[in-house]
Formats: C-alpha cells, structure tokens, sequence
C-alpha cells in the first residue's frame, strides 16, 4: 500500500475511540458501507447465518447491528423470515440533502465568525491527503471517506459530532445514490475545489463567503435523482 494511502487511512481513524469497540459496533459499520458502496445493492437478502459466520460471531451482536441498520433506514427485518436491504426512497434522499445543507452551512457560519485555525489546519491536512489519493487506481472508496471526515472535521471544530451523527443516520438514503453518481477526474476536482473555498473563507472569517461555498458544494438540481432513477430502476423503492 502507497505511503499516501496509509497517512490517509491512519488520519480517518485517529479520532476513532481508543476503546476497542463492540462486535455490533464492527459489524454495524462494515455492514453500514458495503450498503453505502452499493456492495450490497438494494434489495439483497442478508442470510443471518452467513453473516455471523462471515463475522465470527454469535447471533446477539448480529442482531444488535441489523436493529441500528433498520433504525437507519437501510434494512428491513421480517421476524422469522428474512432481512433486505431497502431500496431508496426518493423522499428520503431529498430530506437527507435538506438536512445536511441546512446544518451544514449553519457550521461554517459559526466558524468563519469566529475564526477557527485548528480547524482550518485539520480541514487543509484532509484535503491534502485527498489529492494525494485521487489519482490512485482503487482508492475510489478512501476518497471518499476522506470526504465525509473532512466534512466531520467541521462539525468537531464546533463541539457538534452529534449533529454530524444525526446527518449520518438520515443520510443512507441519499448517500447510496451518491455513489451512484460517476467520479470522473473533472467530479473530484470539483469537490476538491469546493473544499478549498470553504476553507479559504472559513480561515477569512468571511462568514457569507461561507456560507455561499458550502451551498455551492453541496448544490444539487431539484431533478438531480430522477436520472439515477432512470438507469437504476430496481434499486427504487
């Protein structure tokens, strides 16, 4: 693995708990991106005994993490019979963007007013290794968890994880269509350019400039899904 890639994973993992954390806790995570990655597409029976023996563990914390899915909205459980992974609601998708640009931009306001150079620091290292990474054949998926820390790392710069939790929890919907989106050289760029002009004005203290590039990033046309509906038909609810 490039030395790059190893930075990159070591800083996505550095404000992880030190405790070492819950077989449901592994499994809700790894379960939760290869649903994200649309490695497990909509639709796909999650069979509980290959699962636990996939995971080498017992059926209690497979439970566990398949309960949280649901909460999410990713899962569906049928008692005694059989657990899907949903397919996207459309509804959901939409709500998901509405509440990540409104609180999301709400940050960057409180940041730029009241100038944030740790944050700003932490937020410049993220987009550093995300350029350091973009052009590495299969690194798709670390790009991409690159950028949901860098949009963490703001949140963390105002004492607000808990809000990024919340935008998580309600964003699975949104994010799998996310990736279905196709990241060609001028998409990474672009993001990449978003992520400078957040900065840029955070570190200005330019509160509307902000304000302005966060929207700009995370813009999307009223009919930005019905494409995807279009080519991925039975992925819809």
């Amino acid at each position: 693995m490039d030395t790059s890639v190893k930075a990159a994973l070591e800083l996505v993992r550095r404000d992880a708990p030190q405790t070492r954390p819950s077989a449901s806790s592994r499994i809700y995570d790894d379960l939760r991106q290869r649903i994200l990655s649309l490695e497990l597409p909509p639709g796909t029976n999650l069979l509980r005994a290959e699962l636990a023996q996939h995971y080498e563990v017992s059926v209690t914390p497979l439970r566990d993490a398949l309960q949280k899915l649901e909460t999410d909205g990713l899962v569906r459980i049928y008692p005694q019979s059989r657990t899907l992974v949903t397919r996207i609601d459309e509804a959901l998708v939409h709500e998901g963007h509405f509440l990540r640009r409104a609180l999301e931009t709400e940050v960057v306001r409180h940041l730029a007013e009241r100038g944030a150079p740790e944050t700003v620091e932490r937020a410049r290292s993220v987009i550093a290794l995300q350029r350091s990474v973009r052009d590495e054949d299969g690194q798709l998926r670390l790009f991409q968890e690159l950028d949901e820390h860098f949009h963490r790392t703001l949140f963390d710069g105002l004492g607000r994880e808990a809000l990024h939790d919340l935008i998580r929890s309600r964003a699975g919907h949104l994010d799998r269509v996310r990736r279905l989106q196709s990241h060609s050289p001028e998409k990474i760029r672009a993001i990449l350019r978003g992520h400078d002009a957040i900065v840029d004005a955070i570190e200005a203290r330019d509160v509307e400039a902000a304000m302005s590039a966060m929207r700009d990033h995370l813009f999307k046309s009223p009919d930005w899904v019905g494409e995807f509906r279009a080519t991925h038909e039975d992925y819809f609810a």
